[in-house]
């Protein structure tokens, strides 16, 4: 399981609105490409998919922008994956194979499946806000 230039963008998108972001300081797009190193376009287009799909909040207008709310801050951190990449490419072979699965296994996936099922449950049970204060607290660190 590798996650896609899309999906580690959109990570960094919200954990600098979880670190940065409140229902009175809004963020605007150009505001967020910058600090992550993303180009304006592309983040623009996966904030609108999380917007949508009520990862991050976000409101129009002059005093618009994006934010993150407290319930926002206590999703898992999968859903952000789930939404910009599919639940498919989450449990995907990892040498792309079709036919793939337990019955049918390919040379790797007997080797990699329990990792899998570690990384999977510890992203469903991390949440926004877990990764936000583990970077506040110095635990972790996100150049933004």
């Amino acid at each position: 399981m590798m996650l896609s230039n899309s999906s580690k963008y959109a990570v960094k998108a919200v954990l600098f609105l979880a670190l940065h972001s409140s229902e009175e300081n809004k963020i605007v797009v150009k505001d967020i490409a910058a600090p992550i190193n993303v180009p304006l376009a592309y983040i623009a287009k996966l904030l609108q998919e999380l917007s949508k799909e009520n990862i991050i909040s976000s409101t129009r207008g002059p005093k618009g922008g994006f934010y993150l709310s407290d319930s926002n801050k206590e999703q898992p951190v999968i859903n952000i994956l789930k939404i910009i990449d599919g639940e498919k490419r989450l449990t995907s072979c990892m040498l792309s194979l079709e036919k793939c699965n337990e019955e049918k296994p390919c040379p790797l996936h007997n080797i990699l499946s329990s990792s899998r099922q570690t990384i999977l449950k510890s992203l469903q049970e991390k949440t926004i806000n877990e990764l936000a204060l583990d970077i506040e607290k110095g635990n972790s660190f996100l150049p933004l």
